[in-house]
């Protein structure tokens, strides 16, 4: 057997030797004085050769450890050098198995059954908020605390629902690498009891009619850019979403010049699940007051030769950001009280109060399908002509005492910071 005295002393030779320690142990010196530590074998009636480490880094007493450990996997019917090549794939593996990866593979799977816009943020979300943190990691390395410290980042910016939402998508993507045997836990199901609390209700909204005329005003004398404004007083009058409003182009606003003005909003722009977005019978129509049609003729004169009704303000081919109407609303003293989609709840509360038995008419204007519904669809013209005069009404009641839409284009303009 041999001695560490011996293999310290072990000097190259002209030619590669072999110093043999017990059960098939030895040490292999090279030309070069390099010494490596072997362990000859029989499996299936073969002689083999199995490579255990290098020395110094490994001792004697480990390479013998290692050859036991080998004459274990041997006595199970297994080969050592076969085992040692599935563990190194597996090594290999595991390290190409990092968060990112495996998030990106998860999205792309789940990319087919959801709509563009929210297959983006998906992934926007996922890029901007955990890959910088979370990234490189690979997936069973990563902890609960670490899952949390993301979080974290996003609740003391006050974004706590998209803190929530983005836990979900972290969770749903270590539960897609549990299934495919790349991950052992989900670390981001454990935290969300370590959450900050969500606020309760409905999105924040003056739902007074005397206080939302008040506020309408108070938002029109603010320093801004008249198409904000007409877009925002188009989106009171309409209660449509505001991120429906924002993309509109203007062919659905070129046919407006008969005596019912009907805006027809496509299924595929409306918050639908991807498997109606084709479907016609699925197209909102939103009855247009003759105050509506003020608003758009006046815009029309500013960006009537562009592609959309309401584009960005310092790039035209694009569409306006519904975070433009939400930042003019905080500017105007309505932070945290009033945002853009609550003109929604504004207009719900109002006609539901003062009339009380065109509930069902009223929901259907917000594009509300009842839970109960058993069609799958629904008549898009449903009640169209007490539509018209509920749109019509509402127009009347938002809009009294308010200046024409050509006033606001002189009104002061919010001056936009040049782009360094």
């Amino acid at each position: 057997m041999l001695t560490d005295t011996q293999i310290k002393k072990a000097k190259a030779q002209e030619k590669a030797y072999k110093l043999f320690d017990s059960g098939g142990l030895f040490l292999f010196v090279s030309t070069a004085g390099g010494k490596m530590w072997r362990m000859k074998y029989r499996f299936s009636d073969k002689e083999k050769l199995l490579s255990i480490g290098t020395y110094p880094e490994m001792s004697l007493v480990d390479a013998r450890a290692a050859r036991d450990q080998a004459k274990q996997v041997l006595k199970s019917g297994r080969d050592p050098n076969a085992l040692k090549k599935i563990e190194k794939i597996s090594a290999k593996a595991s390290q190409a198995d990092t968060f990112e990866v495996l998030a990106r593979e998860w999205h792309e799977l789940q990319k087919p059954q959801w709509v563009e816009i929210h297959a983006q943020d998906v992934l926007d979300s996922l890029e901007k908020e955990v890959f910088p943190y979370l990234g490189s990691l690979a997936m069973n390395d990563i902890t609960p605390a670490n899952v949390l410290a993301v979080i974290r980042i996003m609740e003391k910016r006050d974004a706590k629902e998209k803190a929530r939402r983005v836990r979900q998508r972290i969770s749903a993507v270590f539960v897609y690498a549990i299934s495919s045997g790349r991950a052992n836990t989900d670390p981001a199901a454990i935290v969300q009891g370590a959450m900050a609390p969500r606020k309760r209700g409905k999105q924040p909204a003056v739902v007074g009619l005397e206080e939302a005329r008040q506020m309408l005003k108070a938002v029109e004398e603010e320093p801004a850019h008249p198409v904000t404004k007409l877009a925002h007083r188009l989106l009171a009058i309409t209660a449509a979403r505001p991120g429906t409003l924002a993309t509109t182009p203007w062919h659905e606003f070129n046919d407006l010049g008969h005596n019912l003005p009907i805006w027809e909003i496509p299924a595929a722009r409306m918050k639908l699940r991807k498997e109606y977005k084709d479907d016609p019978d699925r197209d909102h129509l939103i009855p247009l007051p003759w105050q509506a049609i003020e608003i758009i003729e006046t815009v029309r004169s500013i960006t009537g030769k562009g592609p959309f009704v309401f584009p960005n303000a310092r790039h035209a081919h694009k569409a306006m950001s519904p975070n433009a109407i939400g930042y003019m609303l905080n500017r105007a003293g309505y932070h945290h009280r009033h945002v853009p989609h609550g003109w929604r709840s504004t207009f719900s509360t109002v006609m539901n109060t003062l009339y009380r038995d065109d509930e069902a008419i009223i929901e259907l204007m917000l594009a509300h399908v009842p839970k109960n519904k058993v069609k799958a669809a629904y008549d898009r013209a449903e009640h169209i002509d007490r539509r018209v005069e509920l749109s019509q009404i509402w127009a009347n009641l938002i809009l009294e005492g308010a200046p024409s839409p050509k006033e606001l284009l002189d009104r002061p303009r919010k001056i936009l910071k040049k782009a360094a």
